[in-house]
């Protein structure tokens, strides 16, 4: 079955929590002189071959690191599985992992990353594997934080496939802090987000990390 059909349903737009971003050339060009002037201020010379369009790729990458404001249209189809309604239809966890991702971050719009896990326990849907990975870098091309992430996962599994459960598990390395401020030297972040089933039971959390192949010490 279809989740929907139409990617501009504003329900579909909603619960992505998309803005299929409209940027024209002029307004490109405009912003490729911001970004010539600040790097110009900051020290960059701007008067050589190699730089000369660095505020236009500079732009255009970020633009590309954030597409996940757009959207994903391969992420609309879920499928049935073979339960028909029994209130304790229930097949085993489907994990995904580790899924590589890279972010900015909201507060200083400098990269994190790292490995997402995505496990869900489907009830009467199921997604495609590859759509996990869809979703994992929908929410992640975006200015955002790790914990948000993780919970964007988990709420649009959730309204997907309306499944027993869904955990998510996050590690990443934060720029802002490796570069700047505390300059911790290769420190990991790591979030867990649990609902249904895994928040209730500790068994189903251990064989998530353990399907995962993570270790004891990784897990929150």
């Amino acid at each position: 079955m279809d989740y929907h059909d139409d990617p501009d349903d504003i329900a579909y737009r909603t619960t992505m929590k998309l803005q299929m971003r409209k940027i024209s050339d002029e307004q490109m060009h405009k912003f490729e002189g911001y970004a010539a002037e600040i790097f110009s201020a900051f020290g960059l010379d701007l008067n050589t071959s190699a730089t000369k369009d660095t505020p236009m790729r500079f732009i255009k990458a970020l633009f590309d690191a954030t597409e996940g404001y757009d959207g994903d249209p391969k992420l609309l189809r879920v499928f049935e599985t073979e339960c028909r309604g029994e209130p304790d239809c229930r097949i085993s966890q489907v994990i995904e992992g580790p899924i590589p991702f890279f972010a900015l971050c909201e507060h200083h719009a400098f990269p994190f990353y790292g490995r997402a896990y995505v496990g869900y326990i489907a009830h009467e849907n199921i997604i495609g594997i590859s759509k996990l990975t869809r979703l994992v870098r929908l929410f992640s091309k975006r200015f955002s934080v790790q914990e948000r992430i993780g919970q964007q996962i988990a709420d649009t599994l959730e309204t997907m496939l309306h499944p027993h459960g869904v955990a998510v598990f996050l590690e990443a390395h934060h720029l802002c802090m490796e570069m700047r401020g505390v300059r911790e030297t290769a420190p990991m972040t790591r979030t867990t987000v649990w609902r249904g089933y895994y928040a209730e039971d500790p068994s189903l959390r251990a064989e998530f990390f353990t399907a995962c192949g993570l270790q004891r010490n990784e897990r929150v």
